[in-house]
């Protein structure tokens, strides 16, 4: 299994240790970053920066030394493994196990980050022109990003979260810098289509800590009350554990089901947790951490619930 540290040691294969290493490895978090966001989980994220460190050394040095901009090289390589991962990662997650979620990570994962200037032109006060690099790990997003074409992911991220330019971006996906100005401009439309992303707002927290205190306590009449009538609820256990393999939909549904999940274990507790998505919950029994809850919130009412168990994507929870 991949390390899991953003910015551990050097790459596998690398007896070594060239001149440029330290300069190099310097990008290893933001690389991750960037690969997290396109592909959705940080095992495949660190697959992809650790094939496009094996790619940087199995240049010549004089290759090396010919790189004028090595930040944009690596940029450029781990975006076309993505790339690549992404075109086989439908059929995949076909033969996945029940659904599949991306998998949640603490808000401060990529601190330190780089963020992007405002794009030249870009609307002021228009949520869906600009995203943050916190928005951009929430599961709201992830999720909808889910339903892009590999190349609209990738210039959605590329040039919406990075602020790389579109003629750069051309040169991952093969396209035309216009015909990738599309591909942005189509991808921004499917985000619009699902609404503004969340963003950690008090209204969000505030339903969220209510909502614990009620499933914890067991209050069906108050559980339901915060579930908006169109809920539907997502778990995820990628054939490890047992989880609900379907969509649960409806509040009476969401809520009896939720109410069963902690029936099942009296001796768990919810503690509170930040998500790209805002205060989320780690279900956590014997001290070990067996589910990530986290939300969706709009007008006051919870309106999608993602319910993380599969242990291959709690490992940035445990202890």
């Amino acid at each position: 299994m991949s390390e899991r540290a953003p910015d551990d040691g050097p790459p596998v294969g690398v007896d070594a240790v060239p001149d440029d290493l330290p300069d190099v490895l310097a990008e290893r978090r933001r690389l991750l970053a960037i690969g997290y966001r396109m592909l959705g989980t940080l095992a495949e994220a660190e697959d992809a920066v650790q094939e496009t460190y094996v790619r940087w050394y199995r240049m010549t040095d004089a290759e090396r030394a010919a790189v004028r901009n090595p930040q944009g090289w690596l940029t450029r390589v781990v975006s076309r493994v993505c790339l690549d991962v992404l075109g086989s990662a439908r059929a995949r997650r076909e033969r996945y196990v029940g659904e599949w979620l991306p998998e949640p990570v603490p808000a401060d994962l990529f601190s330190g980050v780089p963020g992007r200037p405002a794009a030249p032109g870009a609307a002021d006060g228009d949520p869906f022109d600009r995203v943050s690099l916190d928005e951009e790990v929430s599961t709201a997003l992830l999720v909808v990003m889910e339903a892009m074409t590999p190349a609209e992911r990738v210039a959605f991220v590329l040039h919406d979260v990075f602020a790389l330019p579109f003629d750069e971006i051309a040169a991952v996906v093969g396209r035309s810098p216009a015909a990738v100005r599309q591909l942005a401009t189509s991808a921004r439309r499917r985000v619009r289509a699902h609404g503004e992303p969340g963003r950690g707002t008090r209204e969000h927290d505030d339903v969220l800590a209510a909502f614990a205190a009620a499933a914890a306590g067991g209050d069906l009449a108050a559980l339901t009350g915060l579930l908006d009538p169109s809920v539907t609820l997502r778990a995820d256990g990628g054939g490890v554990v047992s989880a609900a393999r379907r969509p649960v939909l409806g509040v009476d549904h969401v809520a009896r089901f939720l109410l069963g999940v902690f029936r099942k274990r009296p001796s768990a507790v919810l503690a509170a947790r930040r998500t790209g998505d805002g205060l989320a919950f780690a279900l956590e029994d014997g001290g070990q951490v067996q589910a990530l809850v986290n939300a969706r919130v709009r007008d006051g009412r919870i309106t999608d619930l993602w319910l993380q168990v599969n242990p291959a994507k709690l490992t940035t929870w445990s202890a």
